[in-house]
């Protein structure tokens, strides 16, 4: 039974930022806003809760999305995981990512040869999701806006550079931050946003729930901050250091348990996310002192970036450490690629990555792990 409602003078979903966080604005509607949500979007005709957006509801499709990652994959971890997680946040269609094989391309077209790779149109007959049709119990497809640009990268296998270069960027982004006086208050991969070549960080966190706690993702959030402690640019280099590592080991932090109160235990207790074996010691060490639980043993900003700076200048410059750390842990990646060692990633349903206020009570003291 179609129960949707499309209401043009409000945004198209909801806003899952929490409603102190921003001046009232007639056309937003929040997330945690049922009344208005079911005013704006209706009720789901199978749940009969409020929409998420046109036509949208976030739970019913997060499990649709859910029991059908089993029947494909990109071939890569990382890629893998990086659409799961659009696919189960989704609050309307726009925010939702697919794999897309090849095969399914038609009228493939050269266009021109960029500054990574070679260019190409092509059209996809079976267009997008727009939403779950609940009489035919299938996704509608939108087919009619079905043109795409395909892009063909070259040695795709070796992004180490790749992977610097958007470390710096984002370390120099963050620079700028400190030394105007600011704090970054929310800094996780869902605040690096991108133009078409540069990583730029957005959304500072400088309105913060009124109420006791702190708001963000909680496996980027320092321990002292958990804690109750006062954000401190030191802070920011821990989550920096969770973003590194997560750029290098291509996953997820803490993606197999939950975001809860016993996770933000176990990290002022000293608990990190799993460093690779495959990442250079470089950076491994790197990362260790980003999430030292004594905030005066971590780096600066500037010493942090001056570190990423000689790294990559040291890869251009051969230094034969350095350079065969790199290239191994290329070498790796690759291989594990070639051989279909991607494993299936089992993502657990309250490992919520979306920022939310968080409010732990008598957390231990931090520390580091023994």
């Amino acid at each position: 039974m179609n129960l949707w409602k499309n209401d043009f003078n409000c945004q198209r979903h909801v806003t899952t930022s929490n409603i102190e966080l921003e001046d009232t604005d007639e056309r937003v509607v929040y997330m945690e806003d049922l009344e208005k949500r079911k005013q704006v979007y209706g009720i789901c005709g199978e749940c009969k809760e409020p929409g998420t957006g046109f036509r949208w509801c976030q739970s019913c499709n997060a499990k649709r999305f859910k029991d059908n990652f089993k029947n494909w994959t990109s071939g890569n971890k990382d890629i893998d995981e990086f659409i799961q997680q659009s696919q189960l946040n989704a609050v309307h269609h726009s925010k939702c990512l697919e794999w897309i094989p090849f095969e399914k391309f038609q009228n493939i077209n050269y266009v021109t040869e960029g500054g990574f790779g070679k260019i190409y149109s092509a059209e996809r007959p079976e267009g997008y999701i727009e939403y779950w049709n609940i009489e035919k119990q299938m996704w509608h497809r939108n087919e009619y806006n079905n043109k795409y640009a395909l892009k063909s990268l070259r040695n795709s296998f070796d992004i180490s550079s790749d992977f610097l270069n958007e470390l710096q960027e984002i370390a120099k982004g963050l620079s700028d931050i400190h030394n105007a006086g600011k704090v970054h208050k929310n800094l996780h991969p869902g605040n690096i946003l991108y133009n078409s070549t540069l990583p730029y960080i957005s959304e500072l966190g400088m309105y913060q729930p009124n109420k006791e706690g702190c708001y963000g993702v909680l496996p980027y959030i320092a321990p002292e901050i958990l804690y109750g402690r006062p954000y401190t640019k030191a802070a920011n280099i821990y989550s920096f250091g969770v973003m590194m590592n997560e750029i290098f080991s291509e996953e997820i932090p803490y993606n197999d348990i939950p975001y809860d109160k016993l996770l933000a235990v176990k990290v002022c207790k000293g608990l990190r996310p799993k460093i690779s074996e495959d990442i250079p010691k470089f950076f491994a060490n790197l990362i260790i002192k980003c999430w030292d639980a004594v905030i005066e043993n971590r780096p600066t900003i500037k010493e942090l970036y001056q570190a990423l700076k000689k790294s990559d200048n040291e890869k251009s410059d051969n230094n034969i450490v350095l350079y065969s750390q790199i290239g191994e842990s290329d070498r790796k990646s690759k291989n594990k690629l070639n051989e279909g060692k991607s494993k299936n990633v089992q993502i657990h349903p309250e490992a919520i990555y979306t920022s939310k206020h968080l409010n732990f009570k008598d957390l231990p003291e931090p520390v580091n792990s023994i």
